[in-house]
């Protein structure tokens, strides 16, 4: 059996956060997990198949917020 790649469900955190806990008034991500703060407040509800397309969202996100704040900077 082949290992699962590392961003597979499975061997996901529960949760994006990061504990940067900071939001971006130009994204509205937050700029530790790049999720929304409806994201955030809703994630312990929401079902996997909910959570999915959010994972999917982030690195997208990411690469945004980090090319709008290099180094983290704002």
């Amino acid at each position: 059996m082949e290992p699962l790649a590392p961003d597979h469900p499975v061997n996901r955190p529960p949760s994006p956060c990061v504990n940067l806990c900071r939001m971006d008034p130009c994204t509205g991500w937050c700029q530790g997990c790049a999720r929304t703060i409806a994201e955030i407040t809703a994630w312990s509800k929401l079902s996997a198949a909910e959570r999915e397309p959010i994972w999917a969202a982030l690195p997208s996100r990411r690469s945004t917020t980090k090319k709008s704040h290099p180094l983290g900077q704002d």
